[in-house]
């Protein structure tokens, strides 16, 4: 890179008009899941009856009545069967999971290393807003968290 030429307010309002893009796409992403986790309990099981319930693995059972308490009490109640569509949305979002948390992610690393490598062109360090923009390119999360340049 030969030279620079930022302007900080330019900057300023782009990165308020991400912020604002990446707020929509975070609940975008909340709405998707929690839609999805409602058609997988709408979409029953393939066990007739509304309220088909699979039994704990090993055979354990609380008594009727008892309600057991501590890490191991869900292992212990009867757990609402999951029907064949259910199960494929659990493990759709299981494998876009990490799709999802890579946008959010990429996001959070373009206006950290955009902030920070203004803020760096600002106070004249050029070499620290380069490496802010490499690692706002490679996705380096903890190096852009960290907004101190060279202290003067």
């Amino acid at each position: 890179m030969t030279s620079w030429d930022i302007q900080p307010q330019g900057v300023q309002g782009q990165l308020k008009a991400v912020g604002t893009h990446a707020e929509d796409l975070g609940n975008a992403l909340k709405t998707l899941l929690s839609d999805m986790q409602e058609a997988a309990q709408a979409a029953g099981t393939a066990v007739p009856g509304s309220h088909a319930e699979t039994l704990p693995q090993g055979g354990l059972m609380a008594p009727r009545g008892y309600k057991p308490v501590g890490p191991v009490a869900p292992d212990l109640l009867p757990h609402k069967a999951t029907g064949p569509v259910g199960a494929a949305l659990v493990e759709y979002v299981r494998h876009r999971k990490k799709d999802m948390k890579a946008m959010a992610d990429r996001c959070q690393a373009a206006v950290l290393g955009a902030a920070k490598a203004t803020n760096e062109y600002v106070q004249g360090d050029l070499e620290a807003a380069k490496n802010a923009q490499r690692a706002a390119r490679d996705v380096r999360l903890n190096a852009l968290k960290d907004f101190g340049g060279k202290k003067k």
